[in-house]
C-alpha cells in the first residue's frame, strides 16, 4: 500500500475541509478505497497508486476552485469530484459573469454602479487609468478588486498599493509605535479591501511574501515596478514632484491606477495637486484613460448622497 502526504498552504484547513470534516468525509464517500486521515493542514493518503493520482488530481481542483471562489459547499465538492476539467471551466463561465472576485464567505465583488463598469472597461483596454470622485463612490475599492483579480488570473506577479503620507488635519508624529504601527491606521481603507476579497490566511501571507505590498508613496522612489498592478490612492493630496515620480515608476507589464478626490485635498494652500496637474497633462496620451465618479456612484449610507450635494452647494457659492 501507497503513501503520500498532501499539504495546505496559504489556506485555512478549518474553511477548506469545512466543520466536523465535511469535506474529508465527502472525499471518503468518492473514494472509498484510499484510506484518508486529516491533521492540521496535512492530507495523509493511502491506497493503490493509480487510484491515488486520480485522488491528487481531483483534490488540487478542490484547491483551485476554493482559492478562487473562497469556499466549498456540498454541491460544489459533488460536481467537482465527479465532472470533467472542462464540464467544471463550462460551468464556471457561466457563474461568474460580471463578477470581479469571489470574495472572503462568497461575497461577489461586482461593479455596482455605471462609472464602476466603466473604470472596469477602460482598465481593459488601458495600462492606465485616472479614477477621479468624492468620497463614497467605489473608486478605490473597485480598484482593489481589479487589482486582485488580476494577480489570481496571473496577468501580474505582485499588487502596490501606495498613498501619500499626507495628514488630514491629524498628525501621525503623535500615534504610537514603529512607522508601520503609525501608517497601518492610514493605509486601513486599502486593508480593508483586501480582506474582504482574500481569506486572511492567504492574505497575511501574501504581504509577508511581498505579493502584496502597501507603503507609503515615499518609498516608491527609485523603484522600477515590472509585472505589478499599483494603485495610487489618495492622490489629490501629491505634489507635483511626488506623481512626477509615481508615474515614472512604471515598468514592463504593469497596470496603474490613480484614485483620488479633488475636493479633499490636504496639501499646504498655495501647493499645487499633482492630481489636478497629471490630468490636464495627461489626457491626450493613448494608453493612460480618465473617469470621473459623482455622487450618482456613492455606494455609502444614503445620507452620504445627501451629504456630498450639500456639500457641493456651499463650496460652489
Amino acid at each position: 500500500m501507497n503513501e503520500r502526504i498532501i499539504e495546505l498552504t496559504e489556506i485555512d484547513p478549518k474553511d477548506f475541509f469545512g466543520t466536523q470534516n465535511s469535506t474529508v468525509e465527502q472525499l471518503k464517500k468518492y473514494f472509498p478505497k484510499i484510506k484518508i486521515v486529516a491533521r492540521g493542514a496535512k492530507l495523509k493518503i493511502f491506497g493503490e497508486s493509480e487510484i491515488l493520482d486520480e485522488f491528487e488530481v481531483r483534490f488540487n481542483r478542490l484547491v483551485k476552485y476554493f482559492d478562487r471562489y473562497n469556499k466549498l459547499d456540498e454541491n460544489s465538492i459533488e460536481r467537482i469530484l465527479t465532472s470533467t476539467g472542462s464540464d467544471e471551466k463550462n460551468t464556471s463561465n457561466k457563474n461568474t459573469k460580471d463578477v470581479l472576485v469571489h470574495g472572503v464567505n462568497g461575497k461577489l465583488i461586482k461593479a455596482q454602479t455605471e462609472n464602476q463598469r466603466k473604470m472596469i472597461s477602460l482598465m481593459q483596454k488601458n495600462d492606465m487609468l485616472f479614477a477621479v470622485g468624492p468620497a463614497g463612490t467605489g473608486k478605490t475599492y473597485t480598484a482593489v478588486a481589479l487589482a486582485v483579480k488580476a494577480l489570481k488570473e496571473k496577468e501580474v506577479r505582485r499588487i502596490i498599493l501606495t498613498r501619500p503620507a499626507v495628514e488630514s488635519g491629524e498628525n501621525l508624529g503623535f500615534l504610537p509605535g514603529d512607522l508601520k504601527e503609525k501608517l497601518d491606521p492610514y493605509m486601513q481603507p486599502l486593508y480593508d479591501g483586501l480582506r474582504d476579497m482574500i481569506p486572511h490566511e492567504k492574505l497575511e501571507s501574501y504581504l509577508e511574501k511581498g505579493i502584496i505590498q502597501i507603503a507609503p508613496l515615499a518609498f516608491m522612489r527609485g523603484r522600477t515596478l515590472d509585472n505589478a498592478f499599483v494603485i495610487l490612492d489618495e492622490a489629490q493630496n501629491t505634489t507635483h514632484n511626488q506623481m512626477k515620480m509615481f508615474l515614472t515608476r512604471m515598468g514592463k507589464s504593469a497596470k496603474f491606477i490613480i484614485t483620488g478626490d479633488p475636493g479633499q485635498i490636504d496639501l499646504p494652500r498655495k501647493q499645487v495637486s499633482g492630481l489636478k496637474e497629471s490630468l490636464l497633462a495627461l489626457k491626450d496620451i493613448d494608453g493612460i484613460a480618465q473617469v470621473y465618479l459623482d455622487d450618482k456612484d456613492v455606494v455609502r449610507h444614503r445620507l452620504v448622497k445627501r451629504i456630498i450635494k450639500a456639500y457641493k452647494s456651499i463650496e460652489t457659492e
